[in-house]
């Protein structure tokens, strides 16, 4: 396939599912083993068009965030918590990625565990939306630092190709009593950091490469992926949150079943 036709089709996948439950790292997986292209010359590259959808997340709730920033320099109350409790949640990410992540590379390099984490991840979702009581609406900044800890242990287990960090974070929140809008809007916060600092792990290890030219898919290619991811999850953001508020995650939970059924299936019968 065409590279910039391959790079086009990525970035939907990654604009589509980054926020939403589902795995985005889990569809370029199967999007791999389906369109036939070489998985290691793209590795780099899925990893850093995720800076698009990041991007998207910053430009929506840009207000949020400077305002934040600037509690911070202020040493304000409210923009101090912010910022504590978006690192606090992080925290468990960097320390269980470095630690793990030569088993994690291992992991993403099989479709197989993509499937099934879909599968077992949308029981999951189905049966922590019963049993949940979400609260009332609160600010990300008013969370207990409990919750938030709480939240970024639920994240490591996104480590596991499949299982979605968007869809861990937000399960891990409903599960300690957040209300949904909240637990979205969380979840998108901390993927700034967390997808800041994959991208920046990636390029350390395997930038010498592309600033080389010396692979297949380089600048141009990433550069596409990183627009196309942008604008689509712009969209999805902002109708995911009114979408969930309405709906829950059900849908989603029906989705990641199917889709990890047909997977396994496909990889059987290949």
């Amino acid at each position: 396939m065409d590279t910039t036709l391959t790079a086009v089709l990525l970035g939907i996948v990654e604009g589509l599912t980054e926020f939403l439950p589902v795995s985005s790292t889990g569809h370029l997986i199967l999007a791999t083993e389906m369109f036939g292209y070489d998985a290691d010359e793209w590795a780099m590259f899925n990893v850093v068009i995720q800076l698009g959808a990041i991007l998207a997340v910053v430009y929506q709730y840009w207000p949020t965030f400077w305002g934040a920033g600037m509690g911070v320099l202020k040493l304000e109350s409210e923009g101090l918590r912010f910022a504590r409790n978006i690192l606090l949640a992080f925290i468990p990410s960097v320390i269980l990625g470095l630690a793990f992540k030569d088993y994690i590379d291992i992991m993403l390099g099989s479709p197989s565990i993509v499937a099934w984490a879909l599968i077992l991840g949308g029981i999951a979702i189905i049966g922590i939306e019963k049993a949940s009581s979400p609260g009332d609406e609160v600010k990300v900044a008013d969370l207990p630092m409990k919750t938030v800890i709480g939240i970024g242990l639920a994240q490591c287990t996104a480590m596991i190709p499949g299982v979605s960090r968007s869809g861990a974070t937000i399960m891990g929140a409903l599960a300690m009593g957040v209300n949904r809008k909240t637990a979205a809007e969380f979840s998108f916060f901390l993927a700034v950091p967390t997808m800041i600092g994959a991208t920046t792990l990636e390029l350390f290890q395997k930038g010498d490469a592309l600033m080389a030219g010396t692979t297949s898919v380089g600048w141009y290619e990433i550069a596409i992926g990183f627009v196309v991811s942008f604008i689509v999850a712009l969209i999805v953001i902002r109708l995911f949150v009114a979408f969930v508020s309405r709906r829950g995650f059900t849908p989603f939970a029906w989705y990641r079943i199917v889709v990890g059924t047909v997977a396994i299936a496909w990889l059987t019968l290949r």
